[in-house]
């Protein structure tokens, strides 16, 4: 029971600490005069993957590499299954900005890379070294683009900032310490969310990949879910779409690159030939919104059953 209450406040930690890291490090970026360009591709993108980069780190700094893995593979697929669903079935998405176009492919792309990676049975150092500077040359890239679309990308990022007071002034040194408050309120939710976890998937007998996959990765989504179910309320679907293939992109470069360089990551067989294939499988679900540009309502079940039967086939296995 003392588990359950210590993954429950976790939870809220995650949820809290992650909501006032991304208020005040785009207030900060405010302050300094960063633009709200720069400040929705980089810190709402970043921010809201803060919980998974956490909690992948603490795991595999315990050494439970298992639950990093599965944490990434679960918040990506759960990002698509689920949080893109719940969205769509509050207001059909349309893909608007040319850039998301471009952003789609590269989610796929970088999927497919960590399956080959992992084919090895392991993803090193090498390896997470390829993936950070993989996302540092995306960046690159998608600023770059961003730049040249500022026109059409600005006012729906500045809109989105200011219904979410990311732009509101502020003292900078009350911002920083919200900063830093909510990154420490984030590491004391990773620890408890990651040790309660570890210690109820061994008293049920459940394995670390599936707790990873399952609680630990739905629980580190909150915060995209948050977003994305307010976005959506508000027609904002290009939030929607930017949170969930940022999101998507960080947690495959940042988090399995970062987590591959500070501790290998072991990669079981069942991983490379069920779970990595899915992920892939889902992000190419993302193609449909090339095709037809809308997520629909009628879809958005399509996309639900899917992620239940993945996760009722990850329970059985």
């Amino acid at each position: 029971m003392s588990d359950v209450v210590l993954f429950i406040l976790g939870l809220a930690a995650l949820v809290v600490g992650g909501n006032q890291f991304i208020k005040g490090a785009a207030r900060v970026a405010t302050a300094l005069g960063v633009s709200t360009l720069i400040i929705g591709l980089t810190v709402v993108a970043l921010g809201t993957s803060a919980p998974e980069l956490l909690v992948s780190l603490r795991a595999a700094t315990t050494a439970s590499s298992d639950i990093a893995l599965g944490n990434v593979i679960g918040s990506n697929i759960a990002n698509i299954g689920v949080i893109l669903a719940i969205s769509a079935l509050i207001t059909p998405i349309k893909l608007d900005w040319s850039i998301f176009r471009r952003e789609i492919p590269f989610v796929i792309g970088f999927s497919v890379l960590v399956l080959l990676m992992a084919l090895d049975g392991e993803l090193g150092r090498v390896d997470g070294l390829i993936l950070v500077l993989s996302f540092a040359a995306f960046s690159t890239l998608i600023y770059r683009q961003a730049i040249r679309e500022r026109a059409e990308i600005e006012p729906d990022l500045t809109v989105y900032e200011q219904e979410e007071r990311l732009t509101k002034r502020a003292p900078l040194v009350w911002e920083a310490a919200r900063v830093i408050g909510g990154l420490l309120v984030l590491i004391v939710g990773a620890q408890f969310l990651v040790d309660s976890s570890v210690n109820i998937a061994r008293a049920f007998g459940v394995s670390d990949l599936v707790i990873g996959i399952t609680m630990v990765a739905i629980g580190t989504s909150l915060p995209e879910l948050t977003i994305c179910v307010l976005a959506s309320l508000r027609r904002e679907d290009d939030i929607v779409l930017g949170n969930v293939l940022g999101s998507n992109i960080s947690n495959l470069l940042v988090i399995v690159g970062v987590v591959a360089l500070i501790q290998p990551i072991s990669v079981p067989r069942p991983v490379q030939t069920f779970d990595l294939p899915v992920m892939v499988v889902f992000a190419g679900l993302l193609l449909l919104f090339v095709r037809g540009r809308t997520l629909t309502r009628r879809a958005a079940p399509v996309f639900l059953l899917a992620y239940a039967a993945f996760i009722a086939l990850t329970l059985v296995r």
